[in-house]
Formats: C-alpha cells, sequence, structure tokens
C-alpha cells in the first residue's frame, strides 16, 4: 500500500470539513420544515429515515465488495462523494422555492 502525501491528506480533510458544513446547514434547514408542521413535515421525517439506511447500506455494500478500491485515500475519495452528493442534492431541494 502506497502512503498517501501531506497534501492528499490535507484535501480529503478540507473535503471532509466542507461536508460537514453543508450537512450542518441541511439539518438546520430539515429541522425548520419538521419543526413547521404541516404535511410536508412528516414526509421529510420519512424520507430523512429512509436516505440515511438506504445511503448507509449502499456504502456498506461497496465497501465489503471492494469496489471503493483498497487505499484508504480512494475509499476516503468515494465516501466523500456518496455523500457529498447527498447532502448536496439535499441542500438544493431544500432551498429552492
Amino acid at each position: 500500500m502506497d502512503r498517501e502525501s501531506p497534501l492528499e491528506a490535507l484535501g480529503i480533510g478540507f473535503r471532509l470539513w466542507q461536508l460537514g458544513v453543508e450537512a450542518s446547514i441541511v439539518i438546520g434547514l430539515r429541522s425548520w420544515k419538521i419543526a413547521s408542521g404541516g404535511s410536508g413535515a412528516g414526509a421529510e421525517a420519512s424520507r430523512m429515515v429512509s436516505e440515511k439506511w438506504l445511503a448507509l447500506v449502499d456504502a456498506n455494500t461497496r465497501l465489503l465488495t471492494g469496489s471503493y478500491g483498497s487505499s484508504p485515500h480512494s475509499v476516503a475519495d468515494a465516501l466523500l462523494r456518496l455523500y457529498g452528493g447527498k447532502v448536496r442534492a439535499n441542500r438544493r431541494r431544500l432551498t429552492r422555492r
């Protein structure tokens, strides 16, 4: 296994920080939607739970089959792409008018 360069690790760390910030925004948006009640609140709560389970199953399946590669960098990169895409999609959906 090759060692990754410090710049690669720094890049992964920065992307992880970005994902954390964006996930915090989505948590706030979802909390606001659920707290405001109405028909959309229950649908959002249900969607949130099912999305989390599906993402967990997807990530674990890919990890167990080795489709993310074997290096820590390739696994981290793939997981950041998977979860980052889902978080971005939720942010766009929740901020749309």
